[in-house]
């Protein structure tokens, strides 16, 4: 099949290959931008494997917690000047709180604010601000303690990042440590019995075949696969990777040093895996003059 060059741009952005080589990879592999990821690192010539969805909406995640539940919800704007209004602000506080009592995104669309669903109040702030907006994501997390945590905070319990951990044992500033651990570092999953199988049998095929680039016997790549998928574990891994506060530690010991175990976590950031098309600024001021 034909390669694009915007195929091209797209892989070379995710991966920081050279031109030829974001081509090659693309060729072999008949477009397929995850298998021409893969190849690339085969190859050793990725120097990043980032994801295509890249953080392009604008918004607020929210955060509320009473007991040992906590939520987490998204509503998203075109621009981030929505994100700074007063109003746009005490509704998504209120959105979170409504959270609290149902199950679901779809719970909560249909949950009551102020005499109208939360719904109708979504479609009645872009009438008013007069951007679209959406109610995208909703979170929910329990545990005998729940601690939350916003990363660049634009309202008290709104942010660019919400993050909600679900513990036994420890206290309160434990359990902020890590979520601002969590914020910072967004690993894939708890502990590698909560990393969906295909992902991991996925990495180690990359591995194997990196480690097969390197022509050594397949009773030595065997070993060099088990040190490489640990150190893998401890990239994706909350429990694993090593703490932030204390890089001398993993999270898993840091916990076990303060009595506490990580049940759960939440990580929820405006835009994820949203995209959003570039505008061509030139280009759209010679279509508004030919217009």
């Amino acid at each position: 099949m034909a390669i694009t060059a915007a195929q091209v741009k797209q892989l070379r952005d995710m991966t920081g290959a050279g031109m030829m080589d974001a081509k090659k990879a693309l060729t072999e592999t008949d477009g397929d931008m995850d298998a021409a990821v893969d190849f690339l690192r085969t190859k050793g010539l990725a120097k990043a494997a980032k994801k295509s969805g890249r953080t392009a909406a604008e918004g607020l995640v929210a955060v509320s917690v009473s007991g040992g539940k906590g939520v987490a919800v998204e509503v998203n704007s075109e621009t981030d000047f929505v994100a700074k209004n007063a109003d746009f602000q005490n509704t998504v506080a209120a959105i979170a709180d409504a959270a609290m009592g149902v199950d679901d995104l779809e719970g909560l669309n249909g949950a009551d604010l102020g005499g109208k669903t939360v719904g109708e109040t979504v479609t009645g702030m872009i009438a008013t601000i007069g951007e679209n907006m959406s109610l995208r994501r909703m979170s929910t997390l329990t545990g005998d303690t729940v601690v939350s945590y916003v990363h660049n905070a634009a309202a008290p319990g709104m942010g660019t990042i919400g993050v909600l951990v679900a513990m036994t044992g420890g206290d309160e500033g434990f359990g902020k440590q890590v979520a601002m651990h969590i914020a910072a570092v967004n690993p894939a999953a708890l502990s590698e019995a909560d990393l969906d199988p295909a992902v991991i049998a996925k990495e180690k095929k990359v591995q194997m075949d990196i480690a097969r680039e390197s022509g050594k016997p397949e009773q030595v790549i065997e070993k060099m696969i088990i040190g490489r998928m640990k150190k893998y574990m401890g990239e994706v891994t909350l429990l694993n990777q090593s703490f932030v506060v204390n890089p001398d530690l993993t999270v898993g010991a840091a916990a076990k040093e303060v009595g506490a175990e990580i049940t759960g976590f939440v990580r929820l950031e405006v835009g994820e895996g949203i995209e959003v098309a570039k505008e061509d600024f030139a280009a759209e001021v010679a279509k508004m003059n030919q217009d």
